[in-house]
């Protein structure tokens, strides 16, 4: 099979790391990928990076097409556009990555569906920490989380004002806890409000599953401080998972001390160390990493990658064999209907409020 065609669409902030990224791949793996092309709006952009790069530039995707043949695209335009754009490249026959969110309405996101189905092409969504070393650890580790609690906070900068702090930051947790659950959301409580922008800036939701698990996430890009944190409780276990140092921390409670305790009987920490070391009697090692007997503390062992590359090097190889990439379309769908329905009982909160 020859080397993937690939173009970018958009060079701005995200736009500029997905050209790296298959720059770089294309360095390791030129038989299985090619940057031939990008396109920008912005006439100074394409000259920068055209000759940084080496790369054509184009000022439209018509333009691109034309003259162009490509494979594939990564869609980093701002999100008001990737309905526009996706949909001429799915016309032509070009598979798509899209940046989160997917559309900017559910009307865009089913269109492109349905225009997918029809030219049966590959749509991805860049839900990028799907892709999180410290995300696929914690799949691994899933029982049946009952709580979760997760913190996106963000220093204040002029990108993606474009859309509210639901869709820039939250919709990554949104995303997560949606694949983690895999159960339909019951109930949505929300607040929000706009603080240095004209757009929500900072919000609190709360989500009830039909499972009976409970979520809660705050999000904010006016913070003082960059968190990117998930924390779930499921039987006997709680798990931390750090985003950005891609690390996943879990105390896990042995079932035989528990008991014990309910027992009123007191075990010695000879005896928890050998229950906690399993069948075989061998005291695990973890044993006294927790002040509290009976409670085990542990790091996972996890092979750290960048996420975007992980999830291009994921959408080329759904491209290559045609099969679904991790983060579907209808996976992007989904927390985009989640975060617009916050962002709606938001607004109905600021009304009540009296905010509006």
């Amino acid at each position: 099979m020859p080397a993937l065609r690939v173009a970018v669409i958009g060079t701005g902030a995200f736009g500029r790391n997905h050209l790296r990224v298959y720059r770089e791949l294309e360095t390791v793996h030129p038989e299985l990928v090619q940057l031939v092309a990008f396109v920008d709006a912005s006439e100074p952009r394409r000259a920068e990076y055209a000759a940084q790069c080496d790369l054509p530039a184009f000022e439209t995707v018509g333009q691109l097409i034309a003259a162009t043949p490509i494979d594939a695209a990564s869609v980093c335009v701002p999100t008001i556009h990737h309905a526009e754009v996706a949909e001429q490249l799915l016309y032509a026959g070009i598979d798509v990555l899209i940046e989160k969110p997917f559309a900017a309405s559910l009307a865009e996101a089913d269109h492109l569906l349905d225009l997918a189905q029809q030219h049966k092409r590959i749509v991805a969504v860049g839900h990028l920490e799907r892709f999180n070393p410290a995300v696929t650890a914690t799949l691994a580790a899933l029982n049946k989380p009952m709580f979760f609690e997760s913190h996106r906070l963000s220093i204040f900068t002029p990108r993606s004002l474009d859309v509210d702090v639901v869709l820039d930051l939250m919709i990554h947790d949104l995303d997560i806890v949606l694949s983690l659950t895999n159960s339909p959301v019951r109930e949505v409580r929300a607040v929000g409000l706009p603080i240095l922008s004209r757009k929500v800036d900072i919000a609190n939701v709360r989500l009830e599953f039909e499972s009976g698990c409970i979520a809660n996430f705050t999000a904010s890009r006016v913070s003082t401080e960059q968190v990117r944190k998930l924390r779930l409780f499921q039987p006997h276990q709680y798990l931390s998972l750090d985003f950005a140092r891609q690390e996943l921390l879990t105390i896990a409670v042995d079932p035989a001390v528990v008991a014990a305790a309910m027992a009123g009987v007191t075990l010695s920490p000879a005896t928890v160390a050998t229950s906690m070391g399993g069948a075989s009697g061998t005291p695990h090692p973890a044993a006294a990493a927790h002040p509290t007997a009976g409670l085990d503390l542990s790091k996972a062992d996890i092979v750290k990658g960048e996420p975007l590359r992980l999830e291009i090097e994921d959408f080329l190889q759904s491209v290559r064999d045609r099969t679904p990439p991790r983060v579907p379309g209808t996976a992007g769908r989904a927390a985009l209907a989640l975060a617009l329905e916050i962002n709606g009982q938001i607004a109905s909160h600021a009304k009540r409020a009296g905010l509006i």
